[in-house]
Parts: structure tokens; sequence; C-alpha cells
């Protein structure tokens, strides 16, 4: 079931060949798998892999989802080590796709202030989530055809 594709099949197919060659199994405790594992699948330097990524535009939020963003978005900060609120919000905001980001910054009550991530957070998901339930609402509303009663006079 796993291991079946990609790298990670290349790596068990090398494991098990070194086995087949040495017929002794080359991962012999959960440590060696572990350390195998880190070895040839995480990044060298996740710091600079998030920053990377902050400072390019792939981490946009695109076709996703604001709590798909929003996941992915707290992952890479965290891991870039980003702490300043300001930054977070300036980072959040450009990643936001650009209809929700326009509802947040002409808001015209309660704005967001740019040094609360959390506040913005909360402003994005609740303005996704009612795009979300209108878009239901219409193409529920759309695909029941309208009937019109009308009254007969005799």
């Amino acid at each position: 079931m796993f291991f079946k594709g990609g790298r990670t099949a290349k790596w068990s197919e090398n494991v098990f060949r070194q086995e087949a060659d040495t017929g002794i199994f080359p991962i012999q405790t959960w440590g060696d798998f572990e350390q195998q594992f880190q070895l040839h699948f995480f990044s060298v330097n996740a710091e600079v892999d998030a920053i990377n990524a902050l400072e390019g535009t792939s981490y946009h939020q695109g076709n996703q989802t604001v709590d798909d963003y929003l996941d992915s978005f707290q992952a890479l900060v965290s891991n870039a080590g980003y702490t300043d609120p300001w930054t977070v919000v300036v980072k959040f905001r450009q990643g936001l796709r650009l209809g929700i980001q326009n509802q947040i910054a002409t808001m015209s009550y309660g704005w967001p202030a740019d040094t609360d991530p959390d506040v913005w957070y909360r402003a994005a998901r609740r303005i996704d989530q009612a795009r979300l339930a209108n878009e239901a609402f219409q193409s529920v509303s759309h695909s029941t055809p309208f009937v019109s009663l009308r009254t007969v006079s005799a």
C-alpha cells in the first residue's frame, strides 16, 4: 500500500536490492528506519525552504479553501521562524485570494489590525465559509425550477 510510487518506491526498491545483494536487511531497528527516512525525504533545511516559499507565490491560496490555505500557511510560518505579527499578516494577506483579501480590507467596521494574524485568519475563514454557503445555496436554488402558482378565475 505504501512506498509504491515515486521516490518512496525507488528508495524501498534500493533497500530490498541491498538485502538481496548482502543477505542482510539494511534497516535493523525503528531508529534506523527513522534515520534513513529523514535522510532521504526530509529537507536539509526546512527553515530556508519555508522562507523561500513565503518569498515567492507558490504558497498562495489559489483554489484552496481558506482552511486548507491556513493550515499550509501556518506550517510555513512556523518552519520559517517568522514571529513578527506584521510580517505574518502581510504574507497571509498577499497569499489570500484577491476577493477575500479585498473584502477584509474594505470592511466598514471591525477591520483587523495589521498586527493581529488571528483576527485576519478568523475574518478570512468567515468570508470563505459565507462564500461556500452562498455557492451551495445558489446551486440548489438554480437547479430547482420555479413554479408559478396562478389562481384561475371562473
